[in-house]
């Protein structure tokens, strides 16, 4: 492979591996522990198998269109065999020479799509070649497009001129910005007229040439990434794409200020749909005026146009595509999404592509294509996320309140199907209100609820109770999508639903007092409730209150289209019909991902830990029909020399306590005092910072109030600085900041004090995507086995789901295999926070004898457990630590 940068991350094993499986169109599963060159390593692999790829097809076309040419030359007629030669028949029966002929008919079609092919790809590369080496080109093209808009403004400007002289008639005596707020006419049956945010010419949509689909978690890794392949050899001529979602890629201000993502994208096609009504407006103009509509001045053809091409002669990562797309006045989000089909290498999150709608939106074609999704130890997870919903007793009775005052002031403007399936929504939100046993005409905060706990329902047993299986789902789904309901409810709430005193005293608005006053008792209702039993999530994000609700109760109606064996709705009733909620849970995802794996040539699943292995191959890849043969598994080594990890399984403590964390035994005293000396001998001769992961924030809790009480808090201070782990996740940064510093401080001045101790929580904060490399992190201590919790509805209703469809593994149960599973993957990505490159170094400790248990042993990582000891006693494990 021609690939020189940092060659000590690229594994031989990892790369032919890589290449084979592509190759042959497998899926494969993929661990390899090496950081970011891991990533390099997939997608250099990945390009590499393109561009031969590529080679082999153009090898063949030309093969092709030469016989072609020479067969014309000869003027050689097809070779049929005549009416009644022998030959042999087709496969069902046809005469030889029909088979001849529609083979001969195939083989021409297949030598005009090439010829159109090649011809597309020629404008192509001269069109992308020109922009390349043409900079006058370039400032032409800036110049022309100032000059339209200045054309435009100008414009614009006289058309405001006239309508001020010759004066608007308002319809209906409503205030014209209130004719955004009105419902388009709505046509379920004809699909064809729901416009798709793209440009109406068909010939405007390229061919899709087969590309690589690069996946990771967050926007920021996404950026890491592709700064590594602009400094990669490919980084010259690979034409790749930074897909992202609205929030991240809008350039229009005044749509950013919306905040939450809902609302962007409701607004921004919104602003889409008045750009496809404009000409239908104007044509009515001499009829009657209607009120003027925005459109956004940054979604033009043209502009977007002259983007995408820039997009694919220059790799650039999200934040350049932003500054590219102010400074072009193009919109980055569509600019993107037309660069799709001639891209080579597209990088995008992994919620996009594994939900369908998005997927779709968005203008990704997975047939034959290759997709890679990194960082995929939580895909099982993510995908049930994305396809699960709840909302709150105080969400619906607010949503109902809202469509309700709407209905009521517009009724006369809307249309019959409008209010048809407004009334259908309504009747929804009522019965969804009466499952957690109250009322939609009462405020929640004030609804008791008579019997509280929760009950978990089959979809169809919760339709049928809930008196709405006479309704179709799909079609007030489909509804609240395409209607954009949401979107007007928000601007109506956003007109009316504020202080009485901002509203104008007329009749109209005087009707709206009561929805107002609604509106701010719920706000003092939640306000009161802000108890430690109300929901953290409303608590915790203030974007979901500034946004409608009805945005929330469409996700939850969606999941509701869910086939009855693949999910769950569960009902909780706590204290007030405000606090009670309906969560809809997925069992079974793949469902969702079985689509991406027919679909592609080669799906590839790859992280620095993916062990265990079994939940991808069985609730995801059996689960979605994959023959078992084309599931290729590879596991490589760390970079690391075996020397440089010290990994330990701890029996006992100093005083031959034997540590076992148990939920019975974890609470003992003498339990917290044994882990105390363990950390006390620990800090005494480890240099720099020492990582410990407890089970859960209220244990690590428990536990530093039992060391403060004790004095073993102060003992450890006289060695390290202590510091806990915030729950809140914009103090994360400070806290981190300050450790790193105090160990810096330490090493540089020597003394009693060598460094910190850092208490952390097993899949909180700091457990995934934190790098403590070097002296940040020269001992990561696990104390106890992270078991979820069992007794949680959602757990016990997917360990009955996997007992009942999963076949047993080895003895075990399925359910109890998945409770391994989730520990053990917590487990290892939180323990690999201590290794990031080649030269690092470090000691783990598993303080539990029962990680020496075979079963749990083999889910460790192979590079931690090629070189993990087992000691029954203290003495010898510490005395391998000072060694």
């Amino acid at each position: 492979f021609p690939f020189p940068y940092t060659p000590y991350l690229i594994q031989e094993r990892f790369m032919a591996a890589l290449y084979s499986a592509l190759e042959a169109g497998r899926v494969g599963i993929f661990e390899s522990p090496t950081g970011t060159g891991k990533s390099l390593s997939l997608i250099c692999g990945a390009l590499s198998w393109l561009r031969d790829f590529e080679e082999k097809k153009r090898q063949e076309e030309a093969r092709l269109l030469a016989l072609e040419d020479s067969g014309q030359e000869r003027g050689e007629r097809p070779a049929a065999a005549e009416p009644g030669h022998p030959g042999s028949g087709g496969a069902a029966g046809e005469p030889g020479w029909v088979t001849a002929f529609l083979q001969k008919k195939e083989e021409r079609d297949m030598v005009d799509r090439l010829k159109e092919e090649q011809i597309r790809r020629k404008k192509r590369e001269d069109r992308l070649e020109k922009i390349r080496h043409n900079v006058q080109l370039k400032y032409a093209t800036k110049r022309k497009r100032s000059e339209e808009d200045e054309t435009k403004r100008l414009l614009q400007l006289s058309k405001e001129v006239i309508s001020e002289g010759d004066g608007v008639d308002v319809l209906e005596q409503l205030d014209h910005n209130e004719e955004e707020l009105i419902l388009a006419e709505y046509e379920s049956d004809d699909e064809k007229k729901v416009v798709s945010g793209l440009e109406d010419d068909d010939d405007l949509e390229e061919e899709h040439v087969t590309k690589i689909y690069y996946c990771s978690r967050t926007h920021s890794q996404l950026s890491q990434f592709v700064r590594e392949v602009q400094k990669s050899p490919f980084g010259k001529d690979t034409r790749l794409v930074s897909l992202g979602s609205r929030q991240n890629l809008c350039v229009n201000e005044e749509v950013r200020r919306l905040g939450a993502l809902q609302l962007i994208n409701d607004r921004c096609m919104e602003m889409q749909k008045n750009k496809h009504e404009k000409k239908s407006d104007e044509e009515m103009e001499g009829k009657r005026r209607r009120a003027s509509r925005t459109v956004c001045p940054f979604y033009s053809y043209e502009q977007m146009q002259f983007l995408c091409d820039e997009v694919l002669v220059e790799v650039k990562d999200i934040e350049q595509l932003v500054a590219l797309g102010r400074e072009t006045k193009a919109c980055p989000y569509y600019g993107s999404r037309y660069a799709i089909p001639a891209a080579q290498l597209v990088v995008l999150p992994y919620q996009m592509l594994l939900h369908e709608p998005t997927r779709s939106a968005a203008g990704i074609k997975l047939k034959d294509q290759v997709v890679i999704i990194d960082e995929a130890h939580n895909l099982i997870d993510t995908i049930t996320c994305i396809h699960s919903a709840e909302v709150s007793g105080s969400q619906l009775c607010c949503a109902h309140s809202q469509l309700l005052q709407y209905m009521e002031r517009y009724r006369k403007r809307l249309k019959a199907k409008n209010l048809m399936y407004i009334k259908q929504i309504l009747y929804l939100l009522e019965r969804f209100v009466a499952m957690l046993g109250g009322n939609v005409n009462q405020n929640p905060g004030c609804q008791a609820v008579s019997q509280t706990g929760t009950v978990l329902k089959s979809i169809n047993d919760f339709l049928f109770q809930s008196q709405i299986d006479n309704i179709n789902l799909f079609k007030v789904q489909h509804y609240c999508e395409k209607s954009l309901i949401s979107r007007k409810l928000f601007g109506f709430v956003e007109r009316y639903g504020g202080p009485v005193t901002a509203v104008k005293t007329n009749k109209e608005n005087q009707k709206l007092a009561g929805f107002q006053n609604f509106l701010l008792t719920l706000k003092q209702g939640s306000d009161k409730e802000g108890t430690p039993q109300s929901p953290p999530l409303e608590a915790e994000n203030d974007q979901l209150r500034t946004a409608s609700p009805l945005m929330q109760i469409e996700g939850f109606l969606s999941a509701l289209t869910n086939a009855n064996q693949d999910g769950r709705v569960i009902i909780n009733r706590q204290g007030t019909v405000g606090q009670s909620s309906l969560k809809f849970l997925l069992l079974n995802p793949a469902v969702y991902f079985a689509k991406v794996v027919e679909e592609c040539r080669a799906v590839i699943i790859a992280g620095g830990t993916m062990q265990p292995v079994a939940d991808f191959r069985e609730q995801l890849l059996s689960c979605a029909g994959v023959d078992p043969a084309r599931v290729v598994e590879f596991s490589c080594g760390h970079v690391i020399p075996p020397e440089n990890i010290l990994p330990i399984i701890l029996c006992s403590g100093p005083s031959n306590q034997q540590l076992e964390f148990t939920y019975q035994k974890r609470d003992l005293p003498q339990m917290m005092d044994e882990t105390g000396r363990i950390l006390c001998n620990l800090c005494n001769v480890v240099p720099g910072g020492v990582v410990c992961f407890f089970p859960s924030y209220e244990y690590e809790k428990q536990v530093y109030a039992h060391w403060e009480k004790t004095g073993l808090l102060t003992r450890l201070a006289t060695k390290k600085k202590i510091f806990q782990e915030p729950k809140k996740a914009n103090q994360v940064d400070q806290v981190l900041v300050e450790y790193a510093k105090c160990i810096k401080r330490c090493s540089q001045a020597g003394g009693q004090m060598t460094g910190a101790l850092l208490l952390s929580v097993v899949g909180g904060k700091m457990s995934e995507g934190i790098n403590f490399s070097d002296d940040l992190g020269r001992c990561v201590i696990m104390v106890g086995m992270p078991y979820p919790n069992i007794k949680s509805p959602e757990l016990q209703e997917k360990m009955t789901w996997l007992d009942k469809t999963m076949p047993r593994a080895a003895g075990q149960a399925p359910s109890r295999v998945l409770i391994e599973n989730l520990c053990m993957k917590a487990v290892n990505q939180s323990i690999g926070r201590a290794i990031r490159h080649q030269k690092d170094f470090a000691s783990i400790l598993l303080l539990d004898h029962r990680y020496a248990r075979p079963a749990v042993f083999n889910k460790l990582p192979q590079w931690i457990r090629e070189r993990t000891q087992v000691k029954p006693a203290f003495g010898s494990a510490f005395a391998e630590l000072r060694k």
